[in-house]
């Protein structure tokens, strides 16, 4: 499995910037799914989405879950604990609760593989040392 971050969630589904739209629709299309996301990431992506296309936008996600290609993580209780000391750990940076959530359920289930955006995931470490393996958008 493969985690899925909130800027790819945005750019399936967001077609004003149709060259990032095409290329994470086509990677997207290329990975075997399903692709694992969080509640924050998915909550964040919605309410990006409804700023950019209003309900349009939130339904076309919509799809994505219903057809399976993308799944929603279900939480172990101490993976929000883990998200806060994250934070905590990287304020500097500083982290968000979505990417905390993303690199407490990488810890708690193994998975070092993400698509992403962010920059950021070249910096976080799994267990305070292992890197993610980042699945970069292919480069022109």
């Amino acid at each position: 499995m493969i985690l899925i971050d909130t800027g790819p969630l945005v750019a399936l589904v967001d077609q004003r910037d149709k060259e990032l739209h095409q290329q994470v629709g086509a990677l997207v299309q290329s990975l075997p799914p399903p692709l694992l996301t969080t509640w924050p990431c998915l909550t964040e992506s919605l309410y990006l989405l409804g700023q950019l296309s209003a309900w349009a936008g939130q339904a076309r996600l919509r799809t994505y879950l219903a057809s399976g290609i993308v799944k929603v993580h279900q939480p172990e209780p101490n993976e929000w604990e883990r998200a806060f000391a994250l934070m905590e750990q990287y304020q500097d940076t500083p982290m968000d609760f979505a990417d905390a959530s993303l690199v407490a359920l990488a810890e708690q289930s193994g998975i070092r593989q993400i698509l992403t955006l962010d920059s950021d995931f070249y910096f976080y470490r799994i267990h305070g040392k292992e890197m993610f393996e980042v699945i970069a958008l292919p480069t022109a």
